[in-house]
């Protein structure tokens, strides 16, 4: 994950860089602030340090910063950065080479991506003056996520409010993205959450998986350029933004959900599935699917009585299996396949039974009894299990495993890529 120079400047916005830098954080990233003197009269820097727990650089002449000279440091070491919000002041300084403060000389200094994001009033957002340096920050490669329309503090209606977090931190998202990766272009389905086999109507039968595993495997594949097609059983976790959200409840609907978006039948026109959307190039199986579904649910509550309950479950259908035996997995245009094994006991030869038996690339396996791993933690320790060897990722953020999972799966992308056309 980057390191990301968050700029805070001094217009009434700079409360949403609050939520700009927790957005970054939960995609893995590591901030550090960059406030302006006028940022520190409308948020003050000990709420970004206790966030980033970093300090937060508000001068140039911090004492004993001559040593290393910091914002030559920060310059060196940073992958973006990215000022929100950008007031009118500091995009002039930006597009005119002046260098008085810290952030304005850390500009000038580095070689990382630069994304904007203008809050102002509605007409010194059209002014001439404005309009020309974001022209000229333009040309020289800097990106701009668009100002929204709405209230401004000023008390007009227009456009020039900072742009809401969620839309910042994605374009972050986007800018970070490798140039090349080999996902970029290519369309990958993620599954992730639990799935509700319904009793009657009210109970239900499921399991205690969140969706973040799931959640942060497609926000790694969409960082790092790939289409995302996400299905989602239900889950308390707000997904990520995804280029197409399939939400679904039972196993049965996850399993139509998937074979949609591979395309089972294989009669669709070249690269395109059901729909025109198109066939997926990865497949990772991430969610928690029920292995049993009640045989005969009822339609209305079942009464409670004081006699045991019998409740008849069957066989759900094996959406990983079933897409190891298309017909056409042999061929060079057929998805890879990543599936999980949850176990809690012999983990590793179940998971390598598992991969051979269902006919997959990659299986992620871990050990959902020990502490912090698995379902309901923001933590995880895989081991990934392919065809040549055994990958352990030790106990981390699962933002961090799905970035090692993506890097194997690359890997397997490349490979095929070269192979001979058969």
């Amino acid at each position: 994950m980057a390191l990301v120079a968050l700029g805070v400047t001094g217009g009434i916005g700079a409360y949403k860089a609050v939520e700009v830098c927790r957005g970054l954080q939960q995609r893995g990233h590591e901030v550090v602030a960059v406030m302006t003197r006028a940022a520190t009269r409308f948020v003050g820097p000990v709420t970004f340090e206790a966030i980033t727990r970093r300090p937060v650089i508000t001068s140039q002449w911090k004492p004993g910063a001559n040593a290393d000279i910091e914002h030559i440091a920060l310059a060196d070491g940073v992958e973006l950065l990215l000022v929100a919000p950008c007031t009118a002041n500091v995009i002039g300084k930006f597009a005119n080479g002046i260098a008085d403060d810290f952030l304005t000389s850390l500009y000038l200094a580095t070689k990382a991506p630069v994304l904007l994001a203008p809050a102002m009033n509605t007409n010194m957002l059209a002014h001439p003056a404005v309009a020309g340096n974001l022209q000229t920050l333009a040309a020289r490669g800097v990106h701009v996520v668009e100002p929204g329309e709405g209230y401004l503090a000023c008390g007009w209606i227009g456009k020039g409010r900072l742009a809401e977090p969620e839309e910042i931190v994605a374009a972050a998202e986007r800018v970070l993205a490798p140039r090349n990766s080999a996902l970029r272009g290519r369309h990958v389905l993620v599954t992730a959450g639990p799935t509700c086999e319904d009793i009657d109507a009210v109970r239900y039968v499921g399991n205690r998986s969140s969706g973040r595993m799931g959640f942060a495997i497609a926000a790694e594949a969409r960082r790092r350029g790939a289409t995302v097609t996400l299905v989602a059983g239900p889950t308390q976790v707000e997904p990520p933004a995804v280029e197409h959200l399939v939400r679904v409840r039972s196993a049965a609907e996850m399993h139509a959900a998937v074979m949609r978006a591979v395309d089972l039948t294989g009669l669709a026109p070249a690269g395109e599935g059901p729909g025109g959307v198109a066939r997926a190039d990865v497949v990772i199986m991430a969610a928690a699917v029920a292995d049993y579904t009640p045989a005969e649910p009822a339609t209305a509550k079942i009464a409670k009585t004081d006699a045991p309950m019998t409740l008849t479950l069957r066989r759900t259908r094996d959406i990983l299996a079933d897409l190891g035996s298309l017909p056409t997995r042999a061929s060079s245009g057929a998805p890879i396949l990543v599936g999980f094994a949850a176990e809690t006991e012999d983990v590793i030869a179940r998971a390598r039974q598992k991969r051979t038996r269902k006919q997959v690339d990659l299986i992620v396996a871990n050990d959902v009894s020990a502490a912090g791993v698995g379902f309901d933690v923001p933590t995880n320790a895989v081991t990934i299990v392919s065809e040549e060897a055994d990958q352990v990722i030790p106990l981390q953020s699962k933002t961090s495993v799905a970035a090692a999972i993506l890097d194997r799966v690359e890997r397997l992308v490349r490979a095929r890529a070269a192979a001979p056309t058969r």
